[in-house]
């Protein structure tokens, strides 16, 4: 077995909350050394948000800051007081990588944009997330991940036709952007060893959402054909039946099949009831595009008369390409995932051991691994700064005593 892909590589993450500590984390997942700053005596935003063992907001046991921020070091720095900013400056000096999403101006303002830290550090490179860009009339705007993803065209596309349109949930237009400048931050790295020099990634979390969502299709792009929300249904533009989610005796089932031959299997499953012979329900394509509701109608007595467990055993056994809707708890307690060892168990302090995700890939040769759990709040101020940077113990008492670190 090799080191791991990014053994070597040193990252500085000065961010907040969800984008940075997520590309943070992706980075740490595969070797990189990863220095978070945060906040003295509070931390990362995610610190205080859950969900939090027993319901008991902590500091130290934040579920999304565990999982976020395993792999990571912490130091804690003020970096608006110049002493923070000098620290942070050394810091630099010996890194490969900056990882930032604060606003675009207070990051310049601070002297910490890549036009002001490529000439001391030519090699460095510098990613910032950021809602809208690093430029544009957009940059000074604030985002969340509300606006990020109605900016993106992802909310448009989401919820039913006649109500108005929702927020895709659990922060996505936040985790895309840490994908995203993850993969900025690779590419950079491969393009120093071409030119030697580093470079700035400037990353929008709206303009990733509008990257991914459905309305780059050339359909919607290039000839303008509106695009209506679904609902519980996939798309209803020429989109072929089923296409659908309905409920059944005790939760919901996926219907989606590309082919007619496993619908025809489903309508034998159903014993070929009578509807199913009218001319009206034989067009998928007439189905999906005109009259959809009105086939789910006829499909939810039988749905509702079989448990999921039932109908997942009809459709594995006849080849229909239809899922289960899972709970987070039942994909947790799933025995495919379990058996792939996709979950992960993390033994920290303050908590005990608890079930994370593991990696979103694998390597045969050069695995992600959980080298660390996720740090306490300036766990390693004395490990960095007085044995990598040289500060006395005197000097940090008096920086902890001017709250600077």
């Amino acid at each position: 077995m090799h080191d791991q892909i990014f053994s070597g590589v040193k990252v500085v993450e000065y961010g907040n909350y969800i984008s940075a500590p997520y590309c943070g984390k992706l980075l740490g997942d595969l070797g990189a050394e990863v220095i978070k700053v945060e906040q003295p005596f509070g931390g990362d935003e995610s610190r205080h948000h859950g969900p939090f063992p027993n319901d008991i907001p902590h500091i130290e046991r934040s579920g999304l800051f565990l999982y976020l921020c395993a792999n990571k070091l912490s130091v804690t720095l003020d970096i608006e007081k110049p002493s923070g900013k000098e620290i942070l400056l050394r810091l630099l000096g010996d890194a490969d990588v900056l990882v930032d999403n604060y606003p675009v101006q207070y990051m310049k303002d601070l002297g910490l944009d890549y036009e002001t830290l490529k000439k001391p550090f030519p090699g460095l490179i510098a990613a910032s997330v950021s809602g809208f860009g690093c430029s544009g009339p957009y940059k000074d705007y604030k985002s969340y991940n509300i606006n990020a993803c109605a900016a993106g065209a992802a909310s448009v596309a989401v919820g039913s036709s006649d109500r108005e349109p929702i927020s895709p949930p659990f922060g996505q237009s936040e985790y895309v952007g840490g994908v995203v400048a993850a993969i900025g931050i690779i590419s950079a790295l491969l393009a120093r060893e071409k030119t030697g020099f580093g470079q700035a990634v400037d990353i929008s979390t709206a303009e990733c959402m509008g990257y991914t969502a459905a309305m780059i299709d050339p359909n919607y792009t290039l000839y303008g054909i509106p695009w209506k929300r679904s609902g519980h249904r996939a798309s209803e533009s020429g989109g072929f039946y089923p296409g659908t989610i309905l409920p059944c005796k005790d939760g919901f089932i996926a219907m989606w099949v590309r082919s007619g031959h496993p619908w025809k299997r489903f309508i034998e499953v159903m014993g070929n009831p009578e509807w199913s012979k009218n001319p009206r329900y034989a067009n998928r394509a007439i189905m999906g595009r005109e009259y959809p509701g009105e086939v789910d109608a006829l499909l939810k007595p039988w749905l509702m008369a079989h448990t999921t467990d039932e109908i997942m055993q009809i459709c594995v056994e006849r080849a229909i390409p239809f899922s289960e809707v899972m709970s987070i708890k039942e994909v947790a307690d799933c025995p495919h995932l379990n058996e792939r060892e996709f979950f992960l168990e993390i033994e920290r302090e303050q908590v005990g051991k608890l079930k994370y995700p593991g990696f979103p890939f694998n390597f045969s040769e050069t695995p992600c691994r959980i080298n660390r759990p996720a740090p306490l709040l300036g766990q390693h101020n004395e490990k960095i700064y007085k044995e990598r940077l040289g500060y006395s113990s005197e000097e940090l008492v008096r920086l902890f005593r001017a709250r600077v670190i």
